[in-house]
C-alpha cells in the first residue's frame, strides 16, 4: 500500500473523526452531512479527515482519487489515501479480497492520524443486501444479523470503532438529499454489471420484493436488528456454556466433545463464538461437519490441521489454537553502563551492521544454540520441545551476526557471545501488532 498528498494534522484539535469516502452517491452525503453538522456545532474541537482507498480495479480509479482529494478541498478538511495491490486478480474472490484490503486500509490510516471513531456510508439498502446475500450462502444467525452499526476493530494497540450512521436511511433518501442539495458524486461502472452477485440482488431481486412488499427493505434491515439481538443472547451462552474450554484464546476440546454429545447446538455455538473471538469467518455447515469428523475420529495424542479464513486451525495436545504469523524485526537495545546483566559487545555489532553481516533468517531444522553458562550447545528442535511450544511456533526468526548465530526469538541470546564490561547491547525481538 502507499499514501501521499496527506494533510498535516492541526495541534488544537480535541477530537478527530475519519470519513471513508469513495466517491459515491452514499459516501458523499455522509461527508456533507458530517462537514455541516462540526461546522456548525464543533468547527473549534472536532477535526474532519477525508479518506479514500484506491483499488486499482478500475481505469477511472484515478479519476476518483482526485475527486475525493478536490471534496476535501471543497470542505476545508484533512485528505489522505491509500493504494491497494493486488498481485493476482484471478485467484480468490475478488470483492472479498478488496474489501478486507479496504479495511485494513482504513483502520491503518485511523492508527496513522490517531483517529479512534470512522464513519463508513452503509444505508438500509446495502443492509438488506447484504441479509439476501446470507442467506443465499445458507448463513446462520450471525452472518443474517447484517452490518452492525457500531464495530470495534483494532490496529495493534489502537481501537477503532466503525459506525455506521445512514443504516436508517434508504438509498432514495440520500438520493433525495444528494439532489437537494445539488451534490455531485461519481458512478463506479462496475456496479452495474450482474457478475457480482450483489449487484445482481440489487438490480434484479430486490425490485420485485418491493413489488411484492413496498417496505422490503425496511423489513429486511429491521429484521437484521432482530437477528443482531438473538445472537448477543448467543454470545452470552457460548461465554457460560465455554467458560471452562475458552482460554487465552484457545479452545479445549475434550470438554467442547463432551458438549457436543450432549447438545450439539451449544457446542456449535461455543465454536462458532471461538472463532468470533479470533476475528475468523463463519464456517459453512459442511466445513463444521468435518471438523466435527476430524475431532471425534482422532487419536489422544494426534494433530490436526485446518486452513480457514486464510489462516491455520491447529489442534495439538487436546487443544485448538489459531496460529499467528510471526512478522516483526530483530531490534538492539542498549545496556545502561552501571548495569550487571551480559549483553552484547556494542562495536562488534555495529561493525557487522556497517558491512550488512546482520541478518535474520529462518529454521533449516540443524541449528545449535548454548543459551546458559556451563552447558553444551543444544538443537533448537530440543529447546522447543523442553519450553513446551507448540510445533506452528517452531519456525522462530534467528538472528546471525557474522554468520554466527547469535539470538533465536522466543528461546535465548548465545550465551558465549555475551560479555560483562564494555558498551553492550541486547537484541530483542519485536513483533508487529496483529491485524
Amino acid at each position: 500500500m502507499a499514501s501521499s498528498r496527506k494533510s498535516k494534522p492541526s495541534p488544537k484539535a480535541v477530537k478527530r473523526i475519519g470519513v471513508a469516502v469513495s466517491g459515491g452517491l452514499d459516501s458523499v452525503v455522509l461527508l456533507d452531512t458530517v462537514c455541516k453538522a462540526v461546522s456548525q456545532d464543533s468547527p473549534h474541537t472536532i477535526e474532519v479527515w477525508l479518506f479514500h482507498i484506491h483499488h486499482g480495479l478500475q481505469k477511472q480509479a484515478d479519476q476518483w482519487l482526485e475527486f475525493c482529494e478536490s471534496l476535501a478541498k471543497k470542505y476545508k478538511i484533512h485528505f489522505d489515501f491509500r493504494l491497494l495491490h493486488f498481485s493476482d486478480l484471478s485467484s480468490g474472490n475478488i470483492e472479498a479480497r478488496a474489501r478486507a484490503g479496504r479495511y485494513e486500509a482504513l483502520t491503518e490510516l485511523c492508527a496513522e492520524h490517531g483517529i479512534e471513531d470512522l464513519l463508513l456510508a452503509h444505508h438500509q439498502n446495502d443492509q438488506a443486501e447484504t441479509i439476501l446475500l446470507q442467506l443465499l450462502r445458507g448463513s446462520g444467525v450471525a452472518g443474517l444479523s447484517g452490518m452492525p452499526q457500531e464495530r470495534i476493530q483494532t490496529n495493534g494497540d489502537h481501537s477503532i470503532s466503525l459506525w455506521r450512521p445512514l443504516l436508517g436511511q434508504s438509498r432514495a433518501d440520500l438520493e433525495a438529499y444528494a439532489k437537494e442539495k445539488k451534490l455531485k458524486w461519481v458512478e463506479d461502472p462496475s456496479n452495474q454489471s450482474l457478475v457480482y452477485r450483489r449487484n445482481a440482488i440489487r438490480k434484479q431481486i430486490i425490485p420485485r420484493l418491493e413489488k411484492i412488499q413496498p417496505e422490503a427493505v425496511s423489513n429486511l434491515a429491521r429484521s437484521a436488528g432482530l437477528i443482531a439481538q438473538s445472537q448477543k443472547l448467543l454470545d452470552r451462552l457460548a461465554i457460560l456454556d465455554g467458560k471452562a474450554m475458552i482460554q487465552d484464546e484457545q479452545l479445549q476440546v475434550r470438554p467442547l466433545l463432551d458438549l457436543a454429545k450432549k447438545d450439539l447446538p451449544a457446542a456449535n455455538n461455543v465454536l462458532r463464538y471461538w472463532l468470533k473471538l479470533n476475528d475468523l469467518a463463519m464456517p459453512s455447515q459442511e466445513r463444521l461437519e468435518a471438523w466435527w469428523r476430524d475431532l471425534h475420529n482422532t487419536q489422544a495424542d494426534a494433530r490436526l490441521e485446518w486452513m480457514h479464513d486464510q489462516k491455520k486451525i491447529y489442534l495439538w495436545r487436546h487443544t485448538l489454537k489459531v496460529a499467528c504469523e510471526r512478522s516483526g524485526a530483530w531490534e538492539f537495545r542498549p545496556l545502561p553502563s552501571h548495569s550487571k546483566q551480559r549483553g552484547l559487545p556494542a562495536s562488534w555489532v555495529k561493525m557487522a551492521q556497517e558491512s550488512n553481516q546482520v541478518s535474520l533468517r529462518v529454521r533449516s531444522g540443524s541449528e545449535k544454540i548454548q543459551i546458559k553458562p556451563n552447558s553444551p550447545r543444544r538443537t533448537l528442535k530440543n529447546l522447543f520441545q523442553e519450553a513446551d511450544v507448540p510445533p506452528w511456533e517452531r519456525q522462530a526468526p534467528l538472528l546471525y551476526v557474522n554468520d554466527e548465530l547469535v539470538a533465536v526469538a522466543g528461546v535465548g541470546i548465545s550465551y558465549p557471545h555475551l560479555v560483562a564490561s564494555g558498551e553492550r547491547i541486547l537484541p530483542e525481538w519485536v513483533q508487529n501488532p496483529v491485524k
